[in-house]
């Protein structure tokens, strides 16, 4: 990790480094490398340190997925710039002790670290001691999310169960689900039960 350079993804399980992951052309039916996922570090996009943190006492049972309702994000400056004003805004504005959501996913396909694994997120009101967050960047009211941004999320749940952080059996949600709220939206939303359905397959 001292390595790293900042701004660059991180790449963990067999995917080999400076290989592309190649999302854009993956469409919903076809197989998805389930053992190769992309995650850019909080260090990477100069996340502040979190006030304090308050570890998972089991394995998340509950996935609920988010969107940002901001800019959509595919290029990895704007995503950075992007990260930076959230933490912002959920620290400051508030009250939160660190960015909300556990992992976020730009329209590349590209995964950010949040507060991360086995960490309570603060991103749905009485559902954060037992589950994880995602958000996907973007306002999904109005825009279609990306086929490399749902592939993406196969991915990291597949990581995420392999490694013990979500139970095998989990539950996925959007937050409209555990809230009274548009998110994750209305486009997002509708693709959850095909989104079930793949997770079904792995």
């Amino acid at each position: 990790m001292e390595r790293h350079t900042p701004g660059e993804p991180l790449h963990m399980e067999r995917h080999t480094p400076g290989e592309p992951l190649d999302m854009e052309r993956h469409t919903p039916g076809e197989p998805v490398d389930l053992n190769a996922v992309a995650v850019v570090c909080r260090r990477a996009w100069n996340a502040v340190e979190p006030r304090d943190r308050t570890e998972m006492k089991s394995p998340a049972q509950t996935v609920i997925i988010h969107h940002t309702a901001l800019r959509f994000c595919a290029q990895p400056r704007e995503s950075v710039s992007q990260l930076a004003h959230i933490q912002h805004m959920h620290v400051q504005e508030r009250g939160f002790d660190d960015i909300g959501y556990n992992f976020l996913i730009s329209g590349d396909g590209t995964v950010y670290e949040g507060r991360g694994w086995g960490i309570v997120g603060a991103h749905a009101k009485e559902h954060n001691l037992n589950s994880v967050g995602i958000a996907f960047m973007g306002n999904f009211n109005n825009e279609m999310p990306s086929s490399s941004s749902l592939s993406a999320l196969l991915r990291l749940l597949h990581i995420g169960v392999l490694h013990g952080h979500v139970r095998p059996n989990f539950v996925l949600v959007g937050h409209r689900d555990v809230a009274k709220t548009e998110c994750p939206g209305k486009n997002l939303y509708a693709l959850l039960p095909k989104l079930r359905d793949e997770l079904q397959k792995l």
